[in-house]
């Protein structure tokens, strides 16, 4: 049997599954990363949208892996780099680097949005949703293809992490919503998906988050983080405004 050829998953997409033609030289991507993939097959998957319905080819997975490859190497840096933070001080550096607006920036230092596999007629470069889940995707494919050594140096060339500590405010919502339930000794916040709607490549997402003390509060978005991230949001302005839920 011949071998798979491994820019199978887009070669000749335009003209055969009605996908918009991309650039399959991806050697000019990996010299602005800083990495040249050994098994490229692994950045063909991370650059891949489910929008593309290629079968058996998507960037999920790899994204899973990506956010906690990612969340190692920045809080190993802030552990290391900062020994006048307490716990409270890391947590701020790390959600400020950590999360989907610098992501999709870095997304756009890297010109991903122009590489990234998706159903024609789709433009994703303001989508920071697509854009940050790419970042964490990229992150896993270069993690499995040379381990932590070029993660790390992806890292430090792109993500603005020794800049200034992050104002307290600056913190985003799950995370502050996660310090409230500390401080009152209770379980953490859960989240729970409620409903899913709308195509692969633009969901509709809600879900609801919960808190011993308090109702039950939704929020939309199309995506997970988003719509989480909103939820939380508008329990800590329920929480703010003296409101008690099911106390």
């Amino acid at each position: 049997m011949a071998l798979r050829d491994p820019l199978w998953p887009y070669r000749g997409w335009d003209y055969l599954t009605g996908l918009r033609a991309q650039d399959k030289d991806l050697s000019g991507l990996e010299a602005t990363i800083g990495h040249s993939f050994a098994d490229r097959d692994l950045l063909v998957e991370a650059l891949t949208h489910s929008s593309a319905k290629v079968q058996g080819v998507t960037y999920e997975r790899l994204e899973f892996l990506g956010d906690r490859v990612l969340g190692l190497v920045l809080a190993t840096h802030f552990h290391a780099a900062h020994p006048e933070d307490d716990e409270g001080g890391l947590s701020l550096r790390f959600h400020a680097a950590a999360r989907q607006s610098t992501l999709a920036d870095v997304a756009r230092k890297l010109g991903l949005a122009a590489h990234i596999r998706v159903q024609s007629g789709m433009d994703v470069t303001a989508n920071e949703s697509i854009l940050s889940d790419v970042v964490e995707s990229l992150v896993a494919a270069i993690y499995l293809d040379g381990g932590m050594a070029p993660v790390r140096e992806l890292v430090m060339t792109y993500w603005q992490i020794d800049a200034d500590a992050p104002a307290k405010d600056d913190k985003d919502a799950k995370s502050r919503l996660q310090e409230f339930a500390m401080s009152r000794g209770v379980a953490l916040p859960h989240y729970r998906l409620v409903t899913r709607s709308g195509p692969d490549h633009a969901p509709e997402m809600t879900y609801a988050v919960s808190i011993d003390g308090f109702a039950e509060i939704e929020a939309s978005a199309g995506s997970r983080k988003q719509a989480e991230q909103r939820a939380a949001a508008r329990l800590l302005a329920v929480i703010e405004s003296g409101g008690h839920g099911d106390d």
